[in-house]
């Protein structure tokens, strides 16, 4: 039955992983589609940050125009605790219904809440009614997290759905540079619209505005999985013949089922990772949200806003290389991520010592390589630590799950880094940049210990990604359809 296969002489099209099925043609069209899923998902997260950075960069306008650094805070604060909790049911609504329809729900509502705090910034509520004022803009980023939460789960659940386990490390390494993308894009069009001449109110109206296209551009351009576009993978291979041998016909396959939150707690590694990454996660946004207005200590806006884009520079190769190295090393992930935690301490302690009178080229080098360092761990726990999670022998690589999982490790760390915020302006009140420097260094300590256990079991009880994942000597974990 196999002797029409096209000769093994035959030089198949480039991908960027190796394709799920055999079939020349149905290879071929999985690879296409590969392409259009990963440049969909890349812009979608790209854009998120897009609109988060471009708030985060004018910030000392806002302060200008009276929002004190109070209600900034609390905008922040506001901002990620409902990032934490949407990252929960944003997972989850991806699992259970169409992730396209979700990420471009999300989008279009990061565009409501640019235009909202452009519009109470211009209305000067602020200043004529302070209580009010401090509402309405706690309100806007209270409601950006929500939408924004739709980012991380839900992409990542849609490009798990794309790729195999084996080799995805280096894919999501590189998918993981979307958020640096968007991130130093909204450095430089903030400071080019404001050395323009630009009112500083459009570097919110540009990104609030790219934001609603893209969002329509998911509603039609974006499949959730190969099957939607008539794509045969070996897991709707397998479900067939699942149904077939139960009697019910090729014609009715099988519906996929999923898992609730408690299950995929159970899943081994979850929570641990969940708790580490959200020590990493503070460090990373500490640095996010507060790294420009540190600069502007040193520099005038502009430059403080150009400068800081280079710690994003740094974290587009951080991940890609964790991704790298993981696969090297027969996906032991953690141990590379506390690799990259160990340097990463030494490098803050530089910044707590020597920032205030650090020479301004060594300065750019060091953002750059903290950029890498921390890049790298938060990408890959996000993205192919918890594809992997989703993987796992207890739920048969069920990819409707890696929403929840993704969801969880995501909001856990969202909840911890939204903890964390609140500590940057009573500490830098009391002991300057030193004491956050400092506080910083603790929690990458604290996070990499709470690895200890899954870094020990790599070591010693690794498991290859290159053998069958089969649901032995695990209690597999019943879903639900």
């Amino acid at each position: 039955p196999f002797r029409h296969a096209p000769p093994p002489t035959r030089r198949a099209p480039m991908a960027l992983s190796e394709p799920l099925t055999g079939d020349g043609a149905n290879a071929a069209k999985m690879q296409k589609w590969q392409r259009i899923v990963f440049l969909v998902t890349f812009v979608n997260y790209a854009m998120a940050h897009f609109s988060r950075k471009c708030y985060t960069n004018v910030k000392t306008n806002l302060e200008h125009s009276g929002v004190n650094k109070l209600v900034l805070s609390q905008m922040d604060t506001a901002f990620m605790f409902t990032y934490a909790i949407g990252s929960f049911i944003s997972g989850r609504l991806g699992d259970m219904f169409p992730q396209n329809v979700v990420i471009g729900v999300g989008l279009l509502g990061s565009t409501l809440c640019l235009g909202l705090i452009t519009v109470f910034e211009w209305s000067g509520v602020i200043g004529t009614n302070y209580p009010l004022g401090f509402f309405l803009f706690v309100l806007a980023q209270f409601s950006h997290g929500f939408f924004q939460s739709t980012g991380g789960p839900v992409n990542t659940s849609v490009m798990g759905a794309w790729w195999p386990k084996k080799g995805r490390g280096l894919i999501f390494g590189l998918w993981t540079c979307h958020q640096y993308i968007g991130d130093i894009v909204a450095a430089l069009a903030t400071a080019w619209m404001i050395g323009a001449g630009w009112p500083w109110q459009w570097a919110l109206l540009v990104p609030g505005i790219s934001n609603g296209i893209w969002g329509v551009v998911n509603f039609f351009f974006l499949p959730n999985r190969p099957e939607e576009v008539g794509i045969e993978t070996e897991e709707s291979k397998a479900a067939k013949s699942i149904t077939a041998d139960s009697g019910a016909g090729a014609s009715a396959p099988a519906k996929q089922g999923t898992i609730g939150f408690v299950e995929a707690l159970m899943i081994p590694n979850v929570l641990g990772y969940a708790i580490a990454f959200g020590f990493f996660k503070f460090v990373n946004y500490a640095m996010f949200f507060w790294l420009p207005y540190f600069l502007s200590l040193h520099f005038d806006p502009q430059s403080a806003n150009v400068i800081s884009s280079l710690y994003s520079v740094g974290m587009m190769p951080g991940g890609v290389i964790v991704g790298f190295v993981s696969d090297l090393y027969d996906g032991r992930r953690a141990c590379v991520i506390a690799t990259f935690m160990v340097l990463l301490a030494p490098l803050l302690w530089v910044f707590a010592m020597f920032s205030n009178a650090m020479n301004p080229i060594l300065l750019l080098v060091l953002l750059g390589l903290m950029g890498i360092l921390v890049g790298g761990p938060n990408n890959i726990i996000t993205s192919a630590v918890a594809a992997d999670l989703a993987d796992h022998p207890s739920i048969g690589g069920n990819t409707r799950v890696l929403g929840t999982v993704t969801g969880i490790i995501n909001g856990s760390g969202s909840i911890t880094a939204a903890l964390g915020l609140m500590l940057i302006a009573p500490l830098q009140k009391a002991g300057g940049w030193t004491a956050v420097w400092y506080f910083l260094i603790l929690c990458v300590a604290t996070g990499t210990a709470l690895m200890g256990p899954k870094i020990w079991k790599e070591l010693t009880q690794h498991e290859s990604t290159q053998s069958a994942a089969k649901p032995t000597g695990y209690k597999g974990v019943e879903t639900k359809a």
